[in-house]
């Protein structure tokens, strides 16, 4: 099977576009893969040192004046000659779309040749690109209740997010074992996506400082060009408060630790549910159509997560939302059953079935 994958722009359009073809590959090491993305954003560096075949399109979104949106138009024009261009070399049997602005052109573009397609929406508000496509595809994949009830019926699965495959099959480490900390200690992890967030490092500054002599270990991810800062906020802290740059192993921190804090990024939620990790969402209000905070809701709607905004955020609120949780094991246990039920460890199996049935109709 030959397929084309676009995913375009951020790691919550690539990471689980990653997934699903690593999968596709064990299942079947014949079938050959091509990404299509951007010239110049995060996919076009990591697939090809992954040792995919790539093709980047220059397109940009439909934003700016009246002047700037005229000449993306005409870049997407030109991007949809160069899609039918690589259609014709690569000859796919079907072309999926992560999201991303590549992903309109190649799907639109196969769509037009009556190449079959499949698009994914990772988030519960449907993203531009998505709703571009909708009408144009064979089928839809979403991971949302929210999504599911806006998309067509008749041609989406609710099915969820390939990286809930990958962290359940991985093989984890122990957190404790990682960060040298006693095995007997309950570990609390806070993490603001792998960039860090300058705004809610002088909340946890604050919030470290009264979590010292907490019964649990603190993990607190600054991201790596906040480091430095975070580290002179801070100041002296007790042993038991692990301030780094990076959590390079997420999964493995997130399975073995008792609590994690963090936004509320697709691929974020696809591993908390997966793992079954209780969670503290603090959704980013900078993402495009706030869809983070929809993203929390679908969680806490279900038990699954509690959410704080980070307008109403601070040290005591945070502090005391943790130990509510760490000091409580029938409410800690309760936010960790309702996870499991949302999560869905089995979407590569199942996007891949649909994506077989596709192929062979």
């Amino acid at each position: 099977m030959r397929i084309i994958v676009s995913a375009g722009g951020t790691g919550g359009h690539l990471y689980p576009a990653l997934a699903l073809v690593d999968y596709i590959k064990e299942q079947d090491p014949s079938s050959e893969f091509l990404f299509v993305g951007t010239t110049d954003r995060l996919e076009s560096q990591v697939v090809p040192e992954l040792g995919y075949a790539y093709r980047g399109l220059h397109v940009k979104g439909m934003v700016g004046n009246p002047l700037q949106k005229a000449k993306n138009a005409c870049l997407f024009l030109k991007s949809l000659s160069t899609s039918n261009k690589i259609l014709k070399e690569f000859k796919p049997d079907i072309v999926i779309g992560f999201g991303g602005y590549p992903s309109a052109s190649i799907v639109m573009a196969a769509s037009q040749k009556h190449i079959k397609t499949m698009i994914h929406e990772q988030n519960s508000i449907i993203g531009l690109t998505n709703k571009i496509l909708v009408k144009r595809v064979d089928e839809i994949i979403c991971c949302y209740e929210k999504a599911f009830e806006n998309f067509p019926k008749e041609k989406t699965k609710l099915l969820g997010n390939p990286r809930a495959s990958t962290v359940h099959n991985k093989v984890l480490k122990d957190v404790h074992d990682i960060y040298h900390i006693d095995s007997q200690r309950k570990v609390v992890v806070i993490v603001m996506g792998s960039l860090g967030s300058a705004s809610i490092n002088k909340t946890m500054a604050d919030a470290l400082k009264k979590m010292e002599n907490a019964p649990y270990d603190v993990i607190y991810a600054t991201g790596k060009t906040h480091y430095d800062e975070m580290m002179k906020m801070c100041g002296p802290l007790s042993s038991t408060i692990h301030i780094v740059p990076y959590i390079d192993d997420m999964p493995s921190v997130l399975a073995s630790s008792d609590l994690a804090v963090s936004r509320a990024g697709a691929t974020t939620l696809a591993e908390i549910t997966s793992l079954g990790t209780p969670a503290i969402l603090i959704p980013s209000p900078y993402v495009v159509a706030n869809h983070q905070e929809y993203n929390a809701r679908e969680l806490c709607d279900q038990g699954a997560a509690v959410m704080i905004l980070e307008k109403d955020l601070d040290g005591d609120r945070l502090v005391k939302t943790i130990d509510s949780i760490m000091n409580d094991k029938a409410k800690a246990y309760a936010l960790k059953e309702a996870a499991i039920k949302l999560g869905k460890p089995q979407a590569c199996h199942d996007i891949y079935q649909e994506i077989l049935r596709l192929v062979e109709k």
